[in-house]
């Protein structure tokens, strides 16, 4: 239960940032929860792959989406910078699968697993395709993660407004 809240409180930080960037980009909103089930909604979490960030972009992407990567700056680390980018590579997703739900799992899995396993199962239904695990459960996650966010009191959470502490707090 503490998770989840941390999570909600997170997310009412940072979504004011991230939702007007994929407004502007073109993205649904709903692609503002792939931060709180890549890294928890938090800025300096590494992967044991090498995955950083809120959106946890892997070094070559995230240079491939305008971040500078190296052993001086890492811009996977700035909110604003990730976003735009995030943003840019999931409009890039979509452009190739013609489908938001394809361009979430592709994600998480990598635009070659999914368009081998749409090649191989002759299948471009994400609800209906057979995929590994974790790319398997991704979009649920997300659609779980987006209702508890959502309607916090339907799952016996008492949310402060986060927004408001932080506008105290300054």
């Amino acid at each position: 239960k503490l998770q989840t809240y941390q999570l909600h409180q997170r997310a009412e930080v940072w979504f004011p940032i991230i939702e007007p960037i994929l407004k502007k980009y073109g993205i649904p909103d709903d692609f503002k929860y792939i931060p709180l089930i890549e890294s928890g909604m938090k800025r300096g979490q590494y992967s044991p792959k090498g995955a950083a960030g809120l959106w946890q972009f892997m070094p070559q992407t995230g240079r491939d989406y305008g971040l500078a990567v190296n052993s001086n700056v890492d811009e996977r680390m700035n909110v604003r910078l990730s976003t735009i980018a995030a943003a840019k590579y999931i409009k890039e997703l979509y452009k190739q699968f013609d489908s938001w739900t394809l361009a979430a799992a592709a994600y998480n899995g990598g635009e070659g697993r999914i368009w081998r396993q749409i090649k191989s199962q002759k299948q471009d239904d994400y609800f209906k395709m057979k995929l590994n695990k974790e790319t398997g459960k991704y979009v649920y996650s997300l659609i779980s993660m987006k209702e508890v966010i959502e309607h916090p009191e339907e799952y016996g959470y008492k949310i402060r407004n986060a927004r408001r502490l932080l506008a105290l707090k300054d």
